[in-house]
């Protein structure tokens, strides 16, 4: 087995898994915070993440409804951490009591990585389940290529919608349905609705309410992290704008893209969306740190791992999705990139003061005013008096979110192209071919062999 030389004369060794909001805000801050160290050679940080960037997930509805360019939702990781070494590969396992970690690189034998300090934010993955003709059928959204290809088949229903007179197939084309009604399912159903509604003035043979829109959500209301006004407000705007939304209800089946529902319920529809929630990385069950009974990494208020004495164990941190960090209320935070990038602040300081022998400070969340997008110039809000919808609300949705992005060129990006949103129509042409850059060529090589 290859081994990762390890820098001798006292060097600090910090390794980062996960380049996530987490991840990247922690090595922004630790790369600053130890800049002297860093340039001397005493200390080296290493962030190993499977994609050379950050997904911004906030702006993934955007994306998705045409909105930004998808390459201003991503930060590349090396760009940011000039100062830290940036491996593209994924982490196979963990033996934190030998201050090991095993890399498994795209390709050839796992490599040993020794380290002093470890930090996890590896956040989390979807949470799928078991269900006839979901992985068949159904699409995710967590990365930008799935965001496009999202719009892209949005579109192509259209298209086919229009160019059929299948009355079945039509109806099928048109019949969008979403799982999950958290911000990610929401503001991807509001987003993408908007988009069509737009789209058809471009499809004289499809009337709006041609279209049928259908949220499906588990438990008894929407938006389950945000304030209880707050989720009122959204589902009143949702069903306004005649989305059919199912509290209390599960997708018990997808087979031959025939959605039947617990309700009782059954129709066709050509789409599926899965964005039923998430779960801890995998990665951590492949570690010798004690996990909590949700998966995730037990920790202090100081973002330390907890250990099996209730004391932190040393040289262990974790932060953002994977970590189960308390907050004022004794209940673990929940996972959202708001959470992570204020633990990651919390966690770089900390680690700092621990060596240099200083005491650590408590994570204490602010109270967090949620908002979420509904499409072009609708949103709804929550601030400290009060709830607001429509256009204040979606200036402030927007605020809130390019604030928090952690990158000063991406957001120039993303206000950019907002700016130009406002100055042109909204751009609906489907880019399919995109997904599938080989598919002409191979179809023109088969008609040649033919």
């Amino acid at each position: 087995m290859n081994q990762v030389t390890s820098t001798g004369g006292g060097t600090i060794r910090i390794l980062i898994v996960g380049g996530g909001c987490a991840g990247l805000t922690t090595a922004q801050r630790l790369q600053r915070a130890l800049h002297e160290e860093l340039r001397a050679g005493r200390a080296e940080i290493t962030v190993v993440e499977a994609a050379p960037y950050l997904t911004y997930r906030p702006l993934l509805a955007e994306v998705a409804a045409g909105s930004i360019d998808p390459r201003h939702v991503v930060v590349p990781l090396r760009r940011a951490l000039p100062d830290c070494r940036v491996l593209t590969a994924r982490i196979a396992r963990i033996d934190h009591a030998r201050r090991l970690a095993w890399l498994a690189p795209q390709s050839g034998t796992e490599v040993e990585l020794p380290y002093d300090e470890l930090i996890l934010t590896v956040g989390s993955v979807s949470r799928t389940l078991p269900v006839p003709g979901l992985a068949e059928h159904g699409l995710g959204f967590e990365t930008v290529g799935e965001a496009v290809s999202l719009r892209n088949h949005v579109l192509t229903q259209l298209d086919l919608a229009s160019s059929t007179r299948d009355p079945e197939l039509r109806h099928a084309a048109l019949t969008f349905v979403f799982v999950g009604a958290g911000y990610g399912g929401v503001g991807a159903l509001a987003e993408l609705e908007d988009m069509a509604r737009h789209a058809l003035r471009g499809y004289p043979n499809i009337q709006p309410e041609d279209l049928r829109w259908v949220l499906v959500e588990a438990t008894d209301r929407i938006l389950a992290e945000a304030d209880p006004q707050l989720a009122a407000h959204t589902l009143a705007q949702l069903r306004d704008r005649n989305v059919d939304v199912r509290l209390a209800t599960t997708l018990d089946s997808a087979q031959e893209q025939r959605i039947a529902l617990s309700d009782g319920s059954r129709f066709a529809a050509r789409t599926l969306v899965w964005t039923a929630g998430v779960r801890p990385a995998p990665l951590l069950a492949a570690t010798d740190l004690p996990l909590e009974p949700d998966g995730r990494v037990g920790c202090l208020d100081t973002l330390q791992v907890l250990g099996p004495d209730g004391a932190a164990l040393p040289g262990a941190w974790a932060a953002g999705d994977c970590a189960a960090v308390p907050g004022p209320d004794a209940a673990a935070c929940p996972p959202n990139a708001q959470h992570a990038l204020a633990q990651a602040e919390v966690l770089a300081a900390n680690l700092v003061a621990v060596r240099a022998g200083r005491p650590v400070t408590a994570y204490r969340p602010e109270q967090t005013y949620a908002s979420t997008s509904l499409g072009l110039r609708r949103a709804v809000a929550h601030t400290r008096r009060r709830s607001l919808t429509g256009r204040r609300a979606w200036l402030l949705h927007r605020a809130r979110t390019l604030r928090r992005l952690p990158s000063p060129d991406r957001r120039v990006r993303i206000l950019a192209d907002w700016l130009l949103a406002g100055l042109f129509a909204r751009e609906v042409v489907s880019l399919g071919t995109v997904e599938h850059p080989r598919a002409e060529f191979e179809s023109a090589a088969s008609d040649a062999d033919g």
